[in-house]
């Protein structure tokens, strides 16, 4: 008898404490209905120039990278559509055979196509870095549990380019040019990108040109920049 109630005793002792955990495992989680896709992104591009002269040609290799954060701004109630306002950073380079140098005579800046029957040359290139404000209109198929859903992200990515370089590499000579007063530092681009999860297609059509008032062989040079690749978005 002693002993069966000293076995009750303890069971007693311990039941409110048994209880007590198993009401806090059977808590729900909380679901944040005001969820937003706020966002870290990361892309990788192949870039390739347009534009005319027509004679003007993507060589070797071109690529650029592009990171930035953008803040999301739901403007449904299932907030699957929002507005994305972001701030990134980018570089890209883009290898042609448009050779920029210091005009011989007088002010401004000498172009010309390089031909390669004709010159002899190892690399030509021309590099920018830019910070980025993108603006994005945003369908996706979010929900306040789910971080993996189809998204289909459009809009516009203004810049300003604070950095730009100009390399021509041939067998014993390296030429290199920054002063170009032709060079657009303002930059405009449309951008489409759709994918899920964090793997995503990415476009970027840029929409004014690389140079104003600049010519090639008495053509207007009229250089803009079209980029394919992959963005990846981490919450």
């Amino acid at each position: 008898m002693y002993r069966l109630q000293k076995w009750h005793l303890i069971f007693l002792f311990f039941s409110p404490l048994f209880l007590q955990a198993q009401e806090r495992n059977e808590i729900p989680a909380v679901i944040d209905s005001l969820y937003r896709e706020d966002q870290i992104y990361f892309s990788f591009t192949y870039n390739i120039l347009t534009g005319s002269p027509s004679e003007i040609r993507s060589s070797q290799f071109s690529g650029g990278f592009h990171t930035g954060f953008i803040r999301d701004f739901p403007i449904n109630q299932r907030r699957n559509i929002a507005l994305g306002i972001g701030l990134g950073w980018s570089i890209d380079t883009y290898g042609n055979n448009l050779f920029i140098g210091e005009a011989v005579e007088g002010e401004g800046t000498y172009f010309a196509v390089l031909d390669r029957n004709r010159v002899d040359f190892d690399a030509n290139r021309f590099t920018t870095q830019s910070i980025d404000v993108p603006v994005q209109f945003r369908w996706r198929t979010s929900t306040p549990s789910s971080y993996k859903f189809w998204r289909i992200y459009t809009g516009i990515r203004p810049a300003y380019v604070y950095y730009f370089q100009s390399k021509f590499v041939q067998d014993g000579n390296t030429y290199k040019e920054s002063n170009v007063p032709e060079f657009e530092k303002l930059r405009l681009g449309a951008t489409f990108t759709f994918g899920y999860n964090t793997f995503n297609f990415t476009f970027y059509y840029s929409l004014n040109s690389f140079f104003k008032d600049a010519t090639v062989n008495n053509v207007d040079l009229d250089l803009q920049t079209f980029q394919v690749g992959l963005t990846f978005y981490l919450l």
